[in-house]
């Protein structure tokens, strides 16, 4: 497994001490508005509606806090332009669904480069580095080898190795 920035744990810390304290003033506030507590209980239960979790994107899938990788949908991360960094929450709902949502973005930067199709491989050379492109988003742009692309990567770059495609040029 990757090693985590501090950076990311430090964010992952604020949201959920963030996330704490919006759930206790929603609680005061449904509480004033209710009159008590046993009308609240059935309202906030803490039976969750499925497993979550929650990680950090690697440019192809999340590694979860629990260490195991789970599959991103690539039609997911081109969509929403996901950056290697960015924390994401999967809820496994009882049927099985994986439903993600991108909770922490990473400060990210907008570069261009040329696009690279190399051993059945996306890639975008840019600034003498190369980052790896997911298929969906080559895909989904119309992009043809040798097109001049804009693509995010993760404002401190030095580790990245992949990019999220922003749109063909």
């Amino acid at each position: 497994m990757a090693e985590v920035p501090e950076k990311q744990i430090k964010r992952l810390r604020t949201l959920i001490r963030e996330a704490e304290t919006n759930l206790a003033a929603a609680t005061e506030l449904l509480v004033s508005l209710v009159g008590d507590d046993e009308k609240v209980a059935p309202i906030i239960s803490n039976e969750p509606l499925g497993k979550v979790i929650e990680g950090v994107f690697d440019g192809q899938n999340m590694v979860g806090s629990d260490g195991k990788t789970y599959p991103v949908p690539a039609n997911y991360a081109s969509k929403s332009k996901l950056v290697q960094g960015d924390i994401l929450k999967l809820t496994i709902t009882d049927d099985g669904s994986f439903l993600y949502k991108q909770i922490g973005p990473i400060p990210r930067k907008q570069i261009v480069g040329a696009l690279i199709l190399e051993n059945g491989h996306y890639f975008v050379e840019a600034n003498k580095k190369r980052y790896r492109i997911l298929l969906a988003s080559v895909t989904y742009f119309k992009a043809k080898p040798g097109d001049q692309v804009s693509v995010n990567v993760p404002e401190d770059d030095l580790n990245a190795e992949w990019a999220a495609l922003e749109a063909a040029l």
